[in-house]
């Protein structure tokens, strides 16, 4: 038996929430009294192999075929299937992105197994397997028993600590074969955004609303970005009027984020909002009004005007950063 752990790459290299996933995988097979296997697929160098090495997984496998180069569901899904099974895995862990959303319903199907979505914890208990998530857009909390002799969970990101282990795990080089005609996936056109920080890898994200009142009074909250090496981001109704950039709509029918630090300026905190930033470690709010429902989510809160409190802030973290 064991715990396989499914590890994304982003053109062959590897993220914070890799070794997130390979840290609680170790932490589910401890529960489960057998060990983690980590499978990378795709073609991947072996120093960046190396840095799954030391996380709590017993081996790392890295299965290659020239045609999983480019990410295909139905082929991975195939690869990492047959692999849970050569293992004899009776959990297998996935990233709660847009990734692990999708494989995980196809891997259900091809295990038999039951699916534990968006955890962000360890489970409850292992015998019976229950985990434990949020339900309802964040407003509360679920403990799902999964009764199948195989799971599928998928982590939520920054919901679990990293541990690092001295020990060191083997890494195991596989060829894996792709039945003919499964990857139907083709890459016609790559279009990278450059020269600001990722909204879905940021770990922090100062984010405005349309408490910020006008386009023009944007500095301010870029500056403080600035500073903290933040990503920016906004509600739906600053995307709507073209203040922002759709890119950086977070929320329910946005993108969804979980950075260890959530700067909400001037956001009431709408139900779809908090839903795609509730998962954030630290949430601080910033608002005029002292009973918007942002409060209720933010671990700390300045009830003030954004024009006021943001150059403060600005100016307190550049007195920071000189001493």
């Amino acid at each position: 038996m064991s715990v396989l752990v499914f590890v994304e790459n982003w053109d062959g290299k590897f993220k914070k929430a890799s070794f997130e996933l390979i840290s609680y995988a170790a932490g589910v097979a401890e529960m489960c009294g057998t060990q983690a296997v980590a499978l990378s697929i795709g073609n991947v160098g072996q120093p960046e192999l190396d840095k799954l090495t030391g996380f709590g997984a017993a081996k790392i496998i890295a299965a290659s075929n020239d045609k999983l180069n480019v990410l295909d569901n139905q082929a991975y899904a195939s690869v990492i299937a047959q692999i849970a099974i050569n293992e004899k895995a009776s959990v297998v862990v996935l990233s709660n992105n847009n990734t692990g959303k999708a494989l995980a319903p196809r891997l259900s199907v091809r295990l038999k197994a039951g699916i534990g979505a968006g955890v962000n914890q360890l489970p409850l208990s292992a015998d019976p397997f229950v985990v434990h998530k949020k339900a309802y857009s964040g407003n509360a909390f679920a403990n799902v028993l999964i009764k199948t002799p195989v799971r599928i969970l998928t982590l939520a990101q920054n919901s679990f600590e990293l541990k690092e282990s001295a020990a060191k795990a083997p890494v195991e080089h596989i060829a894996v074969d792709v039945e003919a005609g499964m990857v139907k996936t083709t890459v016609k056109d790559v279009q990278k955004q450059t020269g600001k920080i990722l909204l879905t890898d940021a770990e922090i994200v100062v984010s405005g609303g349309r408490g910020m009142k006008s386009p023009d009074n944007w500095g301010p909250l870029t500056e403080l970005a600035d500073l903290l090496g933040a990503a920016t981001a906004c509600s739906r109704p600053v995307s709507d009027e073209g203040w922002r950039s759709p890119d950086e709509h977070t929320g329910q029918t946005g993108k969804i984020i979980a950075p260890n630090l959530y700067i909400a300026v001037g956001i009431s905190g709408a139900t779809q909002h908090l839903a795609g930033v509730s998962a954030s470690k630290y949430i601080v709010a910033i608002n005029t009004d002292k009973d918007a429902p942002i409060f209720g989510a933010a671990q700390y809160g300045i009830v003030g005007d954004a024009a006021k409190v943001l150059p403060k802030l600005v100016e307190a973290v550049k007195e920071m950063k000189a001493k």
